[in-house]
């Protein structure tokens, strides 16, 4: 009874932290491979004191939507094959399970969206009010640094 028990959690266990660690090495291997654009010209490093205090633009905000959308539906999704490998492979639990799951992920994140988006627009949208964002340029060797 034990080793049967033993079985039917670990072996969901080890399937979802392989998953898990499949899709990260994905991730990482896709955000360290280099555009179209970097395989060109290599540029001088920017220092930017504090965080990313590039002015904010119409394509910026769309880049950061798009990038959002890509991650909450590939998280969705993933979350969801879990779901249902847990449903099919160990729970066995009432019909009404699956059907919670999608739509209550679905939910919280029709709710967290609009909270990202406000949180974003908040800080970077706004920040020329509260601060004045410094910039400062690396040089080559014996130049000093400037504004820019």
């Amino acid at each position: 009874m034990s080793s049967e028990l033993l079985r039917s959690d670990f072996d969901p266990m080890v399937g979802g932290y392989v998953i898990i660690m499949v899709a990260l090495a994905v991730g990482l291997w896709l955000s360290r491979r280099p555009s179209a654009g970097q395989r060109s010209a290599p540029q001088r490093p920017v220092r930017v004191s504090g965080p990313d205090l590039a002015p904010v633009t119409a394509a910026g905000w769309g880049r950061l939507a798009r990038r959002v959308a890509g991650t909450m539906l590939g998280g969705y999704l993933l979350l969801m094959v879990v779901v249902i490998l847990y449903y099919y492979l160990v729970a066995r639990v009432g019909g009404a399970f699956i059907r919670s799951a999608f739509t209550g992920c679905a939910l919280l994140l029709g709710v967290a969206a609009p909270v990202f988006a406000a949180a974003s627009w908040l800080t970077r949208g706004h920040r020329g009010r509260w601060s004045r964002p410094t910039r400062t340029r690396l040089g080559a060797p014996g130049e000093g640094s400037g504004r820019s």
